[in-house]
């Protein structure tokens, strides 16, 4: 239980939540690049045990890439665990690494976390942070697209409220 009423924060503005995602955009370029050597190494088993064909290639990244099925199925697994990343941190916490840095914290209107599912609802209007331009449009109210779609918003949340709830 906490002792922050997270409703009495203020809705976050656009500065503060750009400078939040360039943190968190080096953080998921990070996480990308760990599950797509994960990913590889995968693929490289696979090929070891004949799992994958070749299709007249030497080289395994050569067969990757002449695959549609075989690159959809890397770069997929690569997005997923980048998705995660965020819909993990969103529905543990309200704040993922770099909005921690920035104290800022995605909430449901009423103050409560959001769900996994209101994570993975959010993820696509917050593709590269272009839903935060929304801001500019609604600038009274502090809501980005994001935000609009799953009835959540991000607020700013004071050092006291930032390093930790009782």
């Amino acid at each position: 239980m906490s002792i922050f009423d997270f409703t009495s924060f203020p809705r976050a503005g656009f500065i503060r939540r750009f400078a939040s995602w360039v943190y968190d955009l080096l953080l998921a370029i990070a996480v990308y690049m760990v599950a797509g050597a994960i990913g590889f190494l995968i693929f490289a088993v696979f090929a070891y045990f004949g799992l994958v064909d070749m299709n007249g290639h030497q080289h395994l990244i050569d067969a990757q890439r002449s695959s549609l099925l075989y690159s959809t199925l890397i770069y997929s697994w690569n997005i997923g665990w980048v998705s995660y990343f965020f819909i993990f941190f969103w529905a543990k916490s309200g704040q993922t690494l770099g909005m921690k840095a920035w104290r800022l914290r995605v909430q449901n209107q009423d103050g409560t976390l959001i769900s996994k599912s209101t994570g993975l609802k959010r993820l696509l209007p917050t593709l590269l942070g272009l839903g935060n331009l929304w801001l500019f449009i609604d600038w009274k109210n502090k809501l980005s697209l994001q935000d609009k779609l799953t009835n959540t918003e991000v607020v700013l949340l004071t050092l006291e409220a930032n390093r930790g709830r009782l």
